[in-house]
């Protein structure tokens, strides 16, 4: 069974960092691109980040650019979100999403 498991979230003041984690299970983790989306209260779910497959090119909204930084571990089958300088608006859920399978969620709560 194909699973998705993030961890990492909590509450931080604005300009803190956190460091989410995404353990993939039940698929082959270097066959898909692992992206990261997040939703805000009252929100539609957004693409936050990507990183594809095997040559691991990434990729950001604008919003989060030059403060989030994806990368990925094949061994561990983890992915992983560094995300600095945060902002009250980067608060929401954050999921990570692969071959057609999210992870529950974990929430991120920035305090200005």
């Amino acid at each position: 069974e194909a699973q998705l498991v993030e961890s990492g979230g909590g509450l931080v003041q604005a300009g803190g960092s956190l460091t989410l984690s995404c353990v993939a299970s039940g698929f082959t983790f270097d066959d898909y691109a692992i992206g990261w989306f997040r939703q805000a209260p009252g929100k539609e779910r957004e693409g936050v980040s990507c990183i594809s497959a095997i040559d691991r090119d990434t990729d950001y909204a604008d919003s989060v650019k030059g403060r989030f930084t994806v990368s990925k571990d094949n061994v561990k089958n983890t992915v992983y979100l560094q995300m600095d300088s945060l902002k009250p608006e980067d608060t929401g859920v954050y999921y990570c999403g692969a071959g057609g399978e999210w992870g529950q969620g974990t929430q991120v709560t920035v305090s200005s």
